[in-house]
């Protein structure tokens, strides 16, 4: 881990202070949590996985012309990124009924959306990440209606682009969730990046012909085998060229 002062710690992440001042770097941990860390577990090998798919979609992102706080992956696991002031809302984009839009709205998981579907959620733990719309986020000042616009774009182009490479490697985007942050540096005054990671941790991935599960929804459900799914994501993707063992699995449920 890092020797650099550490500036925040996460559910699943750390960050500390990066070599300038306007990066930082981005560790990824073994943690596995679920309904706001009520549950909880390491699982070792997860944050080493999580780190090498991140950096893969990171830099495939920015190749279609999307700006990201992501510069280098520094070690097995952590990376340089720029610092950003986080939007706190989370981004949803979802093209298959799972989660909680099946209970919330009476769906049947599996259901196909007609049109992806954007929603918002504010980033409060304490409050249980409440279900928010448009009039919040501007009225409550945290993103202006331009940022907004340019947010609900990018998330639609990050969908376009990561439904074809998934489903190149044979897995349906059920649906994923992404944070963006404003940059500040002598160059930029604020510029608006996609932040924080893209993972099995925040997409659903689900097999095109069986619909096995490849994400965390394994450790929600109780169902096992989380770092093997990670795992079989990242060979699918030909991030591993071959079978590695990151370390014997172990999980530890802390209460």
């Amino acid at each position: 881990m890092s020797k650099k002062k550490m500036l925040y710690d996460g559910k699943a992440k750390t960050i500390f202070e990066g070599p300038t001042p306007d990066t930082v770097i981005q560790y990824f941990k073994d943690d596995a949590t679920a309904n706001n860390a009520e549950k909880h577990a390491i699982i070792d090998g997860k944050g080493v996985l999580n780190n090498s798919i991140s950096d893969f979609l990171m830099r495939r992102i920015q190749e279609i012309g999307i700006p990201t706080h992501y510069i280098k992956k520094i070690n097995m696991r952590e990376q340089l990124v720029k610092k950003v002031e986080i939007i706190p809302v989370e981004f949803v984009v979802r093209n298959i009924a799972a989660g909680s839009i099946v209970k919330r709205l009476g769906l049947k998981e599996g259901e196909v959306f007609k049109n992806p579907l954007i929603e918002y959620y504010l980033k409060r733990d304490d409050l249980g990440d409440p279900f928010i719309n448009e009039d919040h986020i501007i009225n409550f000042k945290w993103g202006t209606r331009e940022e907004l616009e340019e947010m609900q774009e990018y998330g639609l182009r990050i969908n376009d682009f990561l439904r074809g490479l998934f489903l190149g490697v044979g897995l349906k985007l059920v649906d994923f969730k992404i944070e963006f942050g404003r940059h500040f540096s002598d160059e930029h005054d604020g510029v608006l990046l996609l932040a924080d990671e893209i993972s099995p941790d925040n997409c659903r991935l689900w097999d095109i012909k069986t619909n096995n599960k490849y994400d965390k929804d394994l450790f929600r459900q109780e169902l096992g085998g989380l770092k093997e799914a990670y795992q079989e994501v990242a060979e699918r993707l030909k991030i591993l060229p071959e079978k590695k063992k990151y370390s014997s699995f172990k999980t530890e449920i802390v209460k």
